[in-house]
């Protein structure tokens, strides 16, 4: 398989994307596969021009400018999913919601759970670690204006359903918002998970028990913690905290 000038496998159509996602045994191996896709021209072109341009308060990084893997150890029983890297968020520090302030909610809420050892997260290499808890996205290139195509969404849900499969102990999902809402259900549904029809409709503090191959596997909703919902107190940290309690009390079989 063909790599790039950083050393990771190249993938450049939707096609490949399965065939790569599929291909990986792990998620190390998953998280390089990842960080080599080309599959999307458009989010391609301006991840790479956001990366040169750069932001003025951040004219000393040197961008990450790829496609952003997960973070969270493998044992993990629960997982978040969020939407896509920010512009200069992941894409400049190259792990998932770390360096934006929507990353300054979720890993402090994290913390507050016991899920996480710190509460903020502003580089790779400051010490931040995850305990029970995996953080994905269904598109994983920073999207212009925030907002990926379904055909974006589509090319990528390869990586996402395979980082999933790769969770043997995956218990619940929370997800921030109604894009990952309704990117993860056709995921779950080749995964094997029963969907009811019709198919359950995002709100905060949504819940959603599914029969699946692995075991029930519930699936909690949460408005997402991007600024205008957290500027607006239309999320709270109060309302975050409530979700990540029951995220745990489920995955532990307490609820």
């Amino acid at each position: 398989m063909a790599t790039d000038a950083g050393g990771f496998p190249v993938t450049r159509t939707a096609p490949g994307v399965v065939r790569s996602a599929g291909a990986a045994r792990d998620l190390a191996a998953l998280d390089a596969r990842i960080s080599g896709c080309y599959a999307c021209p458009r989010l391609v072109a301006w991840r790479e021009e956001v990366a040169r341009t750069k932001r003025a308060s951040f004219r000393d990084w040197d961008y990450w400018g790829r496609p952003v893997p997960g973070f969270g150890p493998a044992d993990a029983r629960i997982a978040i999913v969020g939407l896509a890297p920010a512009a200069h968020g992941g894409n400049r520090t190259g792990r998932m919601f770390t360096g934006d302030r929507s990353g300054d909610w979720i890993f402090a809420a994290l913390w507050r759970a016991g899920l996480a050892n710190q509460p903020t997260s502003t580089h790779i290499g400051d010490g931040l670690e995850l305990t029970d808890v995996r953080v994905v996205a269904p598109v994983r290139c920073a999207p212009p204006a925030n907002m990926p195509t379904p055909e974006e969404r589509d090319t990528c849900s390869p990586w996402m359903a395979r980082e999933l499969a790769l969770l043997p102990g995956l218990r619940v999902i929370v997800v921030l918002g109604g894009f990952g809402w309704t990117a993860l259900w056709p995921v779950l549904a080749r995964a094997g998970y029963a969907i009811p029809r019709p198919r359950p409709v995002f709100g905060h503090g949504a819940e959603v028990t599914l029969d699946g191959p692995r075991g029930p596997l519930t699936v909690l909703g949460c408005y997402h913690v991007s600024q205008q919902n957290t500027f607006t107190g239309r999320l709270t940290e109060s309302m975050l905290d409530a979700v990540l309690a029951r995220a745990k009390a489920v995955a532990a079989g307490a609820g």
